[in-house]
C-alpha cells in the first residue's frame, strides 16, 4: 500500500495547486503553535470495475504561529510531506511541531473507510460483458457503463453537497465515439470526454466506440462543492419570452373560439340549407308525382272536347234533342273536373313557392367571402390541427361550389312558379269557359232554339283546338318538371354531404376550441411558473451556504476545504521481455556506500 501511495503522490501536489482553496477561520486543535485553516484532499485508487482499492488523504494547515499542533484523523498510518520531523501518532490523534507556513502530511486512511460514493463500471465487447483484466490487446466495439449512486455506510453530506466530474481519455486508436450527456473535447490526439453529475443525483453514462488494441488510461473522477455561480440576469429576458409565448396562445384561443363561433353559424346554415333542400325535393318530387295525373286529366279533357265538337259538327235539324239535352251536364262536369285541376295546381304551386323559398333562403345565407391560398396556408402554418383545417377547407369548398351550382340553375327553379301559376290560371278559365257554354246551351235548349247550336259548335270547336295546344305545352312543362326532380336529387345530396361535412368539422372546431382553451388555462401563468422553477432549481443546486465537514474525523473543526481525487487504475497491455537479462555487475565499495544514501 506504501508504494501506491508513493506513487501518487506527485500527482497529489499538483492537484492542490490546480484545485481550488476555500478561506475559512480554522481547522486542528493548537497546543502551543498557531494555524488559521486546514484543506483536505481525499485521493483514492479504484479498481478497473471501480471497488476501492487505496485511499489516503493529504492535509495542508496553515501554520501562523510554530509551535506543537494537535489534529485528528482515522488513520493506519501517517507520514510528514512538509520535512523529515516524525509525527506522533496515537489514536486517532496526530501531534505536530509545525514550523511556521504550509505544512503538509499525508495519513493513509484505515481499510473500512468507506467513499461517499459507490462507483460502478462495466465494459462491454459486442455485446458482452466482460472483465476488464480479458479487454487488454482486443479489437471491436466497446461500450463502456459508469454508474454513481449514494453510498449508504458513508456521510452523506457529501452526496447531497458535492459536484462530480467524471473524465476519460480516449486515445486515437478509438473510432466512432459516442457518449451521450457527454461533452466530448480534443486533447492533443486523444478525445477528453467529460460527464457531470450534480449534488444529490444518482446517475448513469454510456460510452461506446469501435477499438483497436484496446488499451484505457482510466477513468478520473474530481469532487468538490457545489459552489457553480448562477448568472440570473438572463432570467428576466427568458420569462419575457415566455410572457410573449402566453399572450400568443391566448391569442390563439380567442382566434380559434371566434373561428369555433363562425365554424357554428355555417353548420346552422348548413343545416337549414338541408331542410330548405329537402323540402324543395320533396315538393319538386310530389309535383313530378302528380304531372302524370295532371297531362292524363287533361287528356281526357281534351278528349272530351273533341267528341262534343265532333258531335256538333253534323247536320243541326238532324240533331237528336235528347242528346242535346245531356250536353249541358257533361259540360259543367267537364268544367267541375278542370275546375279540380286547378285547384290542385294552385294547391301544387302554393308548396312549392314555400319550398323553393326555403332552399332560396339557405342558400343565400352561405357567406358569399372568398379565402385565398394565401390564407389558407396561412392557416396552415399557424400551429393548428391540421385535420380540422383541412374539414375547414373541404366543408368551405363544397358550400361554394352549392352556392355556384344553385346560382347557374336558379333561374330554371325561379320559372316553375310563374308556369304554374299560368297553367292554373289557364284551367280555371278554360273551367268557366265550358259552365258559361253550359248555361247558355241549357237556355237555348228550353227556348228551343236551335239557331245558336251553330254558334255553339263554333265556339266548342275553337275551345278543343286551343286547348289541344295547352295540352301539348303541359306536357313539355311536366317533362321538364321530371328532368329537374331528376337532376335535383344529385344537387339534394351535396348539400346533405355538406351539412354533414360541417356537422363533423364543428365538433372538430369544439375539440379543437377544447385543447386551446386547455393549453391557454396550462400556460396562461408560465412566467410565474417559470420564474418558480428556476427558483427550485437555484434553490438545490446552490450550495453556497454549505460549510466544509471533515472527511476523517468529526473532532476537526471548522475545516475549509475537502476535495476528492479519485482513479481508475488503467488497462494495460503486459510488456513482454525481448532481451535476455545482462548479468547484474558486481558491486564496489562505493557503489555499496552510496546505496545507503538512497
Amino acid at each position: 500500500m506504501m508504494m501506491r501511495t508513493n506513487k501518487l503522490l506527485p500527482a497529489a501536489l499538483a492537484s492542490m495547486i490546480i484545485l481550488p482553496t476555500f478561506l475559512s477561520h480554522g481547522a486542528a486543535a493548537e497546543t502551543g503553535g498557531k494555524i488559521t485553516s486546514k484543506d483536505e484532499v481525499v485521493y483514492a485508487t479504484l479498481k478497473s470495475n471501480g471497488h476501492l482499492d487505496d485511499i489516503y488523504v493529504v492535509n495542508t494547515l496553515e501554520v501562523t504561529k510554530a509551535g506543537e499542533i494537535l489534529d485528528y484523523g482515522m488513520y493506519s498510518s501517517v507520514k510528514n510531506l512538509t520535512n523529515l520531523s516524525e509525527l506522533d501518532q496515537n489514536g486517532q490523534a496526530v501531534r505536530i511541531d509545525a514550523p511556521e507556513g504550509k505544512f503538509y502530511y499525508q495519513g493513509n486512511m484505515e481499510d473500512n473507510t468507506e467513499l461517499p460514493w459507490e462507483i460502478k463500471i462495466s465494459y462491454f465487447l459486442d455485446g458482452r460483458e466482460v472483465e476488464a483484466s480479458e479487454l487488454a490487446g482486443k479489437e471491436g466495439h466497446l461500450e463502456m457503463k459508469i454508474s454513481t449512486t449514494a453510498n449508504e455506510g458513508a456521510d452523506s453530506v457529501y452526496f447531497e453537497n458535492y459536484l462530480l466530474q467524471v473524465s476519460l481519455q480516449l486515445a486515437n486508436s478509438y473510432q466512432n465515439i459516442e457518449a451521450d450527456a457527454g461533452m466530448v473535447a480534443n486533447a492533443g490526439k486523444n478525445k477528453q470526454i467529460t460527464f457531470t453529475v450534480m449534488p444529490g443525483q444518482e446517475e448513469e453514462f454510456s460510452v461506446e466506440a469501435d477499438v483497436e488494441d484496446f488499451e484505457f488510461t482510466g477513468v478520473d473522477i474530481a469532487a468538490v462543492p457545489s459552489t457553480l455561480p448562477i448568472d440570473t440576469s438572463e432570467m428576466e429576458s427568458m420569462t419575457d419570452d415566455m410572457s410573449a409565448l402566453s399572450d400568443a396562445i391566448s391569442k390563439l384561443n380567442n382566434g380559434v373560439a371566434d373561428l369555433n363561433s363562425g365554424v357554428s353559424q355555417l353548420n346552422n346554415g348548413a343545416a337549414s340549407l338541408r331542410d330548405g333542400s329537402a323540402k324543395y325535393k320533396n315538393g319538386i318530387g310530389e309535383l313530378n308525382g302528380s304531372s302524370s295525373q295532371i297531362v292524363s286529366a287533361s287528356s281526357s279533357i281534351g278528349d272530351a272536347l273533341k267528341q262534343i265538337s265532333t258531335s256538333l259538327s253534323g247536320d243541326s235539324t238532324q240533331m237528336d234533342v235528347t242528346s242535346m239535352s245531356e250536353l249541358p251536364a257533361v259540360l259543367n262536369q267537364l268544367a267541375s273536373g278542370m275546375k279540380q285541376a286547378a285547384d290542385g295546381l294552385t294547391t301544387l304551386r302554393e308548396n312549392y313557392a314555400n319550398a323553393y323559398g326555403a332552399l332560396d333562403g339557405a342558400i343565400k345565407e352561405i357567406p358569399a367571402h372568398e379565402v385565398s391560398e394565401e390564407e389558407i396556408e396561412a392557416l396552415y402554418s399557424s400551429g393548428a390541427d391540421a385535420n380540422v383545417i383541412n374539414k375547414l377547407v373541404e366543408s368551405y369548398t363544397a358550400a361554394q361550389k352549392v352556392k355556384g351550382t344553385y346560382s347557374q340553375v336558379q333561374e330554371a327553379f325561379a320559372a316553375v312558379d310563374p308556369t304554374l301559376k299560368q297553367v292554373s290560371g289557364s284551367v280555371t278559365e278554360m273551367s268557366a269557359g265550358l259552365t258559361t257554354i253550359a248555361d247558355e246551351l241549357s237556355a237555348s235548349l228550353k227556348d228551343m232554339d236551335m239557331s245558336g247550336l251553330e254558334q255553339l259548335q263554333k265556339g266548342l270547336a275553337e275551345l278543343s283546338s286551343q286547348y289541344g295546344e295547352f295540352h301539348s305545352g303541359l306536357d313539355g312543362f311536366t317533362g321538364g318538371v321530371s328532368k329537374l326532380a331528376a337532376s335535383y336529387n344529385q344537387l339534394h345530396f351535396g348539400i346533405a354531404g355538406l351539412a354533414d361535412g360541417t356537422a363533423e368539422l364543428n365538433r372538430g372546431v369544439g375539440e379543437l376550441k377544447d385543447g386551446t382553451n386547455e393549453l391557454h388555462q396550462e400556460t396562461k401563468n408560465l412566467p410565474e411558473q417559470m420564474q418558480q422553477e428556476i427558483t427550485d432549481m437555484i434553490k438545490e443546486y446552490d450550495k453556497s451556504d454549505f460549510e466544509p465537514v471533515s472527511f476523517v474525523s468529526p473532532k476537526n473543526e471548522n475545516v475549509t476545504s475537502v476535495q476528492f481525487v479519485i482513479k481508475t487504475e488503467a488497462i494495460e497491455k503486459e510488456e513482454q521481455e525481448t532481451k535476455k537479462a545482462k548479468p547484474e555487475k558486481k558491486k564496489g565499495f562505493w557503489d555499496l556506500l552510496m546505496d545507503l544514501f538512497k
